[in-house]
């Protein structure tokens, strides 16, 4: 084989992989469990040249593919271990990665993954002050180094730092969460600390060219340049559109305060550091390789999608492109094809663009779906909704089918009769202004609170529905601050513009399909063609997806 990848289904090593394949090299993986061919697969990578093979590096290795290039990304990156458990991987794995090495007789090279403040050239792994995992990656790391000198291994040594890319969900990840959920009062640490990132897509490429460089070599993979923690994480608010903490709190009263209160890993604390480090050689290396790094903001903005795409790890991305943007003065959460789009789904109360998950995946073409200012993920807007939709759909280059569900539906009309040139059709599904008023919880002074600490299976239990992924992502949602407020106030709009909103159906001059589920039928008569799904409740979308999509696709009109 060209190389032979430890580690090769975690975060780091599966990317690896996928890399040095791209290159067209024959890569040998090794893992415990083949959970990477169906994620290359998955991304699209080629894998004919792809060998996986079984194995458990805690133990001696024998009988594994010879390679010219070992790489060792193996490890246990976790908080709270034991240091048995931390140092099975991080010690023991990696002292057996380098004696069967050793054993190679076409050897190039051996990259070792190490980390930016484990890397030194002496000393005792402190595993009570540090704490099992930075301590058992200082030990691994002295290991290899004394164990190549001994066994004449070229080894060369990369310690990047916080690695951030879509699929990592510890370490920083926890703070961005916090962030996001509202539960960030202060900056931990001071002014000055700096946690330094490296992109995933960017430090990969610079393991695949290290074999062609002298060994020797340890190289701290960083970017200088990261802001420092208070800035980094404005930096991330303000692409959320979440409001960043104006206090920190010294690293030195964190260690003293109870975690209950602090919810600060002891074990991350020492991460909260001003330390720098000594990055001349990566640098060097990298310019040699015409490898350029990111800007560090737009890294940060771009994994902050992932992580809200992802849920923190808890889904996976039902739509892509994704992310953030500017709409009508606030941040949008915008999911599907921004410019070309055959459809445009436009979700109701209390759910997001994810509601629109299983009817989108049986659509043909493409679609554009964005969460309500407001509601689910995107912030909060003092425009109208049908300026807020006139300037998301200003960049749209077709005359897609603008497909709207209860609340949504009356800002659509209204869209559709003031830009009927914009759109080939519309289709309003169990539009709130022809039903029956909705539940009597929105008549609660309680109901914002009750909202926001349902659990997902109260939440679709309310609803009518099954619990599934669209309804844990509307439960995780609401818990967010404002916005089950913002449900509640919007649901009691749409009932006070009732009278309203029905007149409007008779301005609009484009083609118009109304769906309806049978259990939810219209209570006011309307000169529109009506279309009602058999055991269908208020939200067909998710209950009779390839229904309604057979119906939409024969809603005519030119796009």
């Amino acid at each position: 084989m060209d190389a032979i990848v430890f580690g090769a289904t975690g975060f780091i090593g599966r990317s690896l992989v996928g890399e040095l394949l791209g290159e067209g090299q024959r890569v040998a993986a090794v893992v415990r469990n083949d959970t990477l061919t169906p994620w290359l697969v998955a991304r699209g990578t080629d894998i004919e040249g792809l060998t996986v093979v079984t194995a458990d590096i805690t133990e001696p290795l024998t009988g594994l593919p010879e390679a010219r290039d070992v790489y060792n990304a193996a490890a246990r990156y976790a908080f709270g271990l034991g240091e048995r458990e931390a140092r099975a991987t991080n010690v023991i794995g990696a002292i057996n990665v380098l004696e069967w090495a050793a054993t190679l007789p076409a050897l190039r090279r051996l990259v070792h993954v190490s980390g930016y403040r484990v890397s030194a050239p002496s000393g005792e792994p402190d595993y009570a002050g540090l704490g099992a995992y930075e301590a058992s990656k200082f030990e691994g790391d002295l290991a290899v180094r004394k164990l190549a000198r001994e066994r004449d291994v070229p080894l060369t040594i990369a310690n990047p730092s916080t690695v951030i890319g879509p699929g990592q969900h510890i370490g920083l990840a926890g703070l961005v969460r916090d962030l996001w959920d509202g539960k960030l009062p202060a900056v931990p640490g001071g002014p000055e600390v700096f946690v330094p990132i490296v992109g995933i897509d960017y430090f990969v490429r610079f393991l695949a060219r290290i074999p062609e460089s002298p060994a020797g070599e340890h190289y701290w993979v960083l970017d200088d340049n990261t802001p420092r923690l208070p800035e980094l994480i404005r930096t991330v608010a303000d692409h959320l559109g979440v409001r960043a903490p104006s206090r920190s709190v010294p690293v030195g009263l964190l260690r003293r305060l109870p975690r209950k209160l602090t919810g600060a890993d002891p074990e991350t604390l020492s991460f909260l550091s001003t330390d720098r480090y000594p990055t001349a050689s990566a640098r060097s290396f990298a310019a040699a390789a015409n490898l350029e790094m990111p800007a560090a903001d737009d890294a940060l903005r771009t994994w902050a999608d992932d992580l809200i795409a992802e849920r923190f790890g808890a889904a996976a991305p039902w739509l892509r492109p994704y992310g953030f943007r500017t709409v009508a003065g606030s941040r949008t959460w915008i999911a599907g094809d921004r410019h070309t789009p055959d459809h445009v789904l436009l979700h109701g109360l209390p759910m997001n663009a994810e509601l629109w998950a299983p009817l989108a995946a049986r659509l043909d073409g493409s679609v554009l779906a964005p969460d309500l200012p407001g509601l689910g993920r995107s912030e909060a807007s003092d425009r109208p909704l049908e300026a807020w939709l006139a300037d998301l759909l200003s960049e749209v280059r077709t005359r897609p089918v603008l497909v709207a569900h209860s609340l949504a539906c009356a800002p659509a009309l209204r869209y559709a009769i003031e830009h009927p040139d914009r759109i080939g059709g519309l289709v309003l599904i169990a539009p709130a202004f022809l039903q029956a008023p909705g539940s009597a919880l929105t008549r609660s002074p309680l109901a914002a609170w009750m909202l926001r600490r349902m659990s997902a299976a109260r939440l679709a239990e309310t609803l009518g529905l099954e619990p599934g992924p669209e309804i844990d992502s509307a439960a995780a949602d609401l818990r967010r601050p404002g916005v089950a407020r913002r449900v509640v106030a919007a649901l009691r709009t749409v009932h006070a513009e009732r009278g309203h909103n029905r007149e409007l159906l008779d301005r609009v001059s484009v083609p118009v399909e109304i769906i309806v589920g049978s259990a939810d039928p219209l209570v006011v008569p309307v000169d529109h063609p009506v279309t009602e799904v058999p055991g269908a409740g208020h939200y067909p979308q998710l209950t009779h997806p390839a229904v309604l999509a057979g119906h939409l696709e024969k809603v005519a009109g030119p796009r």
